[in-house]
This record gives C-alpha cells, sequence and structure tokens, in this order.
C-alpha cells in the first residue's frame, strides 16, 4: 500500500512538470549564435587566415634567403687526367731511358775509356780492387737509374689521380634580393590587398547572416501571431456554429446557414493546421540558421506580444555612405586593385634583375691543394644580374591581357555602383510604403472590430443573417492578416535598408 502511494506521488510530481524545457531566445542572441556557428563564416575567417600568412610570406621576401645543400656520387669510375699512353710512358721512363741507343752508345765509350785509362790510374798508385770496383758501378748505373726512374713516374701518375669514385660535396648560399624589376614590390602590395579582400569578404557575410537570421526569426514571430489569431478566428467561427445549431433547433434558421457555417469552421481548422505546421517548420529553419538542433524548443519574447510593430522610421538615404559602406563594392575594388599590381608583376619579367650571392662551398676530394682526400672549402661572393634580351613579345602579350582584365573588373565596378544607388532609392520607397501599409492595415482592422461588432451584435438581435457574420468574420481575419504582414514588413524593410547602406551588425 505504501509503495503505491509513493509511486502515485511520483507520477504526479512528474506529470506537474513541463516535458520540454523551451529556450528563450531574444534577436541579438539569435544574430550572436548564428555568426559563431555558421559553417561559411567560419570558413571566410579561415581564409582570412590564409591571407594573412599570405602576407607575411610576401614580407620575407625582402630579406636575404639562406639555403644549405649537400650531395653524395658514387661512379664506377673515376675521372682521369692522364691518358692511358701518358700512365704508360711515365710509370716506364726508367725502362724507356736505359734501353735509349744514345744512352747505351755513352756508357759503352764510357767503359772504354775506363779501360784504357786503367793502367794510367795503376801507375798512380790506384789499387786494382778500386778499378774493379769503379768498373762494377759503371755496370749497375743502368739498372739503378731504370728502377728509380720507374719510381719516380709511378709517383707522378699516383698523384694525378682524382679518386672522384665516391665525391662528397656541401655548400650554404645567402642570396639578398636587390632589384627585381618591382616584382616584390608589387607581390607584398598583392598580398595585403587579398588580405583586405577576405576581410570585406567576412564583413559580407556576417551582413547577409543576419539578414538571414533576422528574416527567419521574424517568419517566426509572423506565423506564432497568425496561429494565436486562426486559432482566434476557429473561436468566432466555432462559436457561430454553436449559436447557428440551437437557431435551427428552435426553428430560426435554416439547414443551410448550418452547413454555410460549418464549412467555414473545416476552413478555419485548415488554416490552423497549415499555420501549426508552417510554424514547426519555420522554428527548424531558424534552429538550423543559428547552428541549434533543429528539434531544439525555443521561444521569442516577441511571440506573446500583442503586437509586433516597429517605430516607424523615416527612410534616410545615403547613396555616398551606401557606396563606401558595402563590402561587395569594397571587394570588387580590392579586385581590381590586385588586377593592376598582378599587371606589374608581369611587367617585372621585361626588367633585368639584380641579387648579391654568398656562400662557403666544401667537397671530399677537393682540389685547392691538388686532389686531397679530405674536407676542403672556400668562401664566394658575387653580383647576380639577368638581363631578359628576347622573349617575341611574350611578357607584352601577358601585361596586354592582364589590362584588359583590369578593365573588366573597372567596368563590373562601375555597373555595381550603379545597382546600388538603385537598390538604395528602391529600399527607400518599399520602406516609406511599408510604413504606409502598416498605417492603413492598422486603420483597416480598427474599422473590421467595429465591423464584426456590429455584426454580432446584429446577429444576437435577429435582424442579421449568419452569411453577414461570416462576412465580417472572414474581413476581420483579412485585415489582422494584412496587419501582422505589414508590421513584419516595416521590421524587415528598415533591416534590408541598413543591409543596402552597409551599416547591418550585430548591435
Amino acid at each position: 500500500m505504501y509503495t503505491k502511494f509513493v509511486i502515485c506521488l511520483g507520477l504526479l510530481a512528474l506529470g506537474g512538470q513541463p516535458a520540454v524545457a523551451q529556450r528563450l531566445l531574444t534577436l541579438d542572441s539569435c544574430r550572436a549564435m548564428a555568426l559563431r556557428n555558421n559553417k561559411q563564416l567560419s570558413i571566410s575567417k579561415v581564409k582570412q587566415d590564409v591571407a594573412a600568412n599570405l602576407r607575411r610570406s610576401a614580407r620575407t621576401k625582402y630579406l636575404p634567403h639562406v639555403s644549405a645543400v649537400g650531395s653524395y656520387l658514387h661512379t664506377s669510375e673515376e675521372i682521369s687526367i692522364l691518358n692511358s699512353d701518358q700512365k704508360n710512358f711515365l710509370t716506364n721512363m726508367g725502362t724507356s731511358l736505359v734501353q735509349d741507343q744514345g744512352l747505351q752508345e755513352g756508357m759503352g765509350a764510357v767503359s772504354q775509356t775506363m779501360a784504357n785509362i786503367a793502367p794510367l790510374l795503376a801507375q798512380m798508385g790506384v789499387p786494382l780492387q778500386e778499378l774493379q770496383a769503379m768498373s762494377a758501378q759503371m755496370q749497375q748505373f743502368p739498372e739503378e737509374v731504370k728502377t728509380k726512374l720507374n719510381g719516380v713516374g709511378e709517383r707522378i701518375v699516383d698523384a694525378f689521380r682524382t679518386d672522384t669514385r665516391n665525391v662528397w660535396a656541401g655548400s650554404v648560399m645567402l642570396t639578398q634580393p636587390v632589384f627585381m624589376g618591382g616584382s616584390i614590390v608589387a607581390l607584398n602590395r598583392l598580398a595585403s590587398i587579398n588580405e583586405k579582400m577576405q576581410q570585406n569578404s567576412t564583413d559580407a557575410k556576417e551582413q547577409a547572416t543576419i539578414y538571414a537570421t533576422d528574416k527567419a526569426y521574424w517568419q517566426v514571430v509572423s506565423l506564432r501571431h497568425k496561429q494565436r489569431l486562426a486559432q482566434a478566428y476557429l473561436d468566432l467561427v466555432k462559436k457561430l456554429d454553436d449559436n447557428v445549431n440551437k437557431m435551427i433547433a428552435e426553428g430560426v434558421a435554416t439547414r443551410s446557414d448550418g452547413l454555410s457555417v460549418d464549412v467555414k469552421v473545416n476552413e478555419a481548422e485548415m488554416m490552423l493546421t497549415k499555420v501549426n505546421d508552417g510554424l514547426v517548420l519555420s522554428r527548424m529553419l531558424l534552429c538550423q540558421t543559428i547552428g541549434l538542433p533543429v528539434n531544439e524548443q525555443i521561444v521569442l519574447p516577441e511571440e506573446e506580444a500583442e503586437n509586433v510593430t516597429a517605430a516607424a522610421l523615416a527612410p534616410r538615404l545615403d547613396v555616398a555612405q551606401a557606396l563606401e559602406n558595402r563590402p561587395e563594392l569594397r571587394q570588387l575594388e580590392n579586385m581590381a586593385d590586385m588586377s593592376r599590381q598582378a599587371t606589374n608583376i608581369l611587367k617585372a619579367g621585361n626588367l633585368p634583375m639584380v641579387a648579391l650571392t654568398g656562400g662557403y662551398s666544401v667537397s671530399n676530394p677537393n682540389v685547392l691543394n691538388g686532389f686531397e682526400k679530405k674536407f676542403a672549402g672556400f668562401w664566394n661572393v658575387g653580383v647576380l644580374v639577368r638581363v631578359p634580351i628576347w622573349n617575341w613579345g611574350d611578357v607584352m602579350y601577358k601585361v596586354r591581357a592582364s589590362k584588359g582584365a583590369t578593365a573588366i573588373l573597372n567596368l563590373e565596378l562601375e555597373e555595381a555602383k550603379e545597382k546600388i544607388e538603385l537598390q538604395a532609392t528602391q529600399t527607400a520607397y518599399q520602406m516609406e510604403e511599408a510604413n504606409k501599409r502598416l498605417a492603413m492595415a492598422e486603420t483597416s482592422v480598427k474599422r473590421a472590430d467595429e465591423n464584426l461588432r456590429t455584426a454580432n451584435l446584429g446577429f444576437s438581435e435577429g435582424v442579421i443573417t449568419p452569411t453577414t457574420v461570416m462576412e465580417a468574420q472572414t474581413a476581420w481575419l483579412q485585415a489582422k492578416s494584412q496587419q501582422i504582414d505589414a508590421e513584419i514588413d516595416v521590421r524587415l524593410s528598415q533591416v534590408n535598408l541598413k543591409k543596402v547602406m552597409g551599416t547591418l551588425s550585430v548591435n
């Protein structure tokens, strides 16, 4: 028994709470959420960051750039300074010299002379052993010369070996641009203009997002008021239907009158169903626009207000301000400026370019002290000059094409200015028309209220037919619906004027 009592209390407590909590959103909060959650706007901001980084990259073109290069090369054969005949001659230089006929004849003459003067030397007291040793040395001299000269030739051949089958090389190079034909200056201006264009693109998308949010917001408010109007109209025709059925029962009204009222009840129910469906879809659209789940339960402050009339504002038309503030125009101006800078970059192709260079190079083997099998290097500085001489008019044609593209952009810019002037004028007239339409709708609602009151009074007195009452109800419905549309049009015309003037923002 106690358990059942607790369960009942729990069910009652749950039943007393709302099923889904509703989220209250104002127009400013919807705008802020839309700007924060819009995917295209996020993409535009990323593009803006990209443009800023490109501008920073362009600034580095003024500064010296340092690069390092290293390499290793293995070849199947080494570079040979001496050919095969030269190598063969040097390695056999002593043998060739000993085999020379003139040298042999000379050595023979020396031996004969030694033999002729041997008795004289003996008389002078030179021992026989020394004479024999001198004769033996003279006989060995050609072989010693051959051996030593062959050794010297081999060392010469070895000294000329490059040993380039395994080559290591590296260098560090510094390049400082001095004059690049104005291309670096134009490139930096181009990057700065591109950054401004991306900012203008972001501003344009922000205004478009705010405008779309306002349209979705006021559409929800409009359909909510029309829902209340449709419910009030349904209550009126149901009340009339009840009264007519009573009159039919008393015999003071015909069955035809009852059927006519029934048709109006069905029409009113169908109208309410359509408005309910449209309101649900409009809430989903608003949720999607501001980045909320489409099933989020939201409520707007203006939904329950008696009316959504905005203060009637006289349109302040300032075409010069519109031309200055519109981000779309600034984008076209940026594009024209970028085209001019692109032309300057192309013109640089016909101008000389000057750069300073400096660096340090190292290699193994190196040739700084013959061919040495070790790392060694040297510093170097220089000036690099490139002067274009002839390119068959290639740069000239590209410059002409670029100037043509700039002329097209200038014409599009002038056309856009003319259209914005016309748009600003039309928007001002539309705002005045919306204000007049609202004043007329308010007057019509007062007349329709009085007409409906009179019809209901006459029907209760029995002097007016149900058909006349239904006509008065229909006229009242149309007048109230037109008033709601006029109120929303006034709101949207004010927003549209700000958008045309380029002053639409969150605040």
